[in-house]
């Protein structure tokens, strides 16, 4: 999306502090660049709040609440637009692949060869992806979104299921 002035975009992403926890160096840099990603270019509308007549930019505030991804959505003028709860069991196992196979990566920049680094760097982003088109396939009536924009959103997911 290059119009940033559109409206079917997120101006401001917040992480529910209440489940966020600590994470380590790489966890944390992942996520400062998702954020940062995400609000240079996003593609993000939310079909019910549009069709009750709210405007974006969108300010949307991600959090776990009883095992669901609760977005809170804001609409331009900050009021409340909707809070949309989606089911998590499908997630489970691509962020536990995806903690796993990042670990390994990080540990592998440290001391491995290129072709190990590209190899776990591939199969990252192979989970990335096939977690982004679940995510995109659980907003379908819900909210418009762009792959690159669900890859973004999934780390941030990923970030929410930290234990501390």
């Amino acid at each position: 999306m290059s119009d940033q002035s559109s409206t079917d975009r997120i101006e401001h992403i917040e992480l529910d502090h209440a489940t966020v926890r600590a994470a380590n160096e790489e966890i944390e840099r992942e996520r400062r660049q998702a954020v940062h990603d995400l609000l240079q270019e996003n593609q993000f509308a939310p079909l019910r709040s549009t069709s009750r007549g709210h405007c974006g930019p969108w300010r949307v505030h991600l959090g776990i609440d009883e095992g669901r991804l609760r977005l809170g959505i804001r609409d331009q003028e900050d009021k409340p637009s909707e809070t949309l709860l989606i089911g998590m069991g499908g997630f489970r196992r691509p962020v536990r692949e995806y903690f796993a196979v990042c670990d390994s990566y990080y540990s592998a920049v440290r001391r491995a060869s290129a072709k190990e680094i590209e190899t776990l760097d591939m199969a990252r982003r192979a989970i990335h992806d096939r977690a982004a088109r679940l995510l995109l396939e659980r907003f379908e009536g819900k909210v418009g979104c762009d792959l690159a924009t669900a890859r973004r959103l999934f780390t941030l997911i990923c970030v929410l299921h930290i234990k501390g």
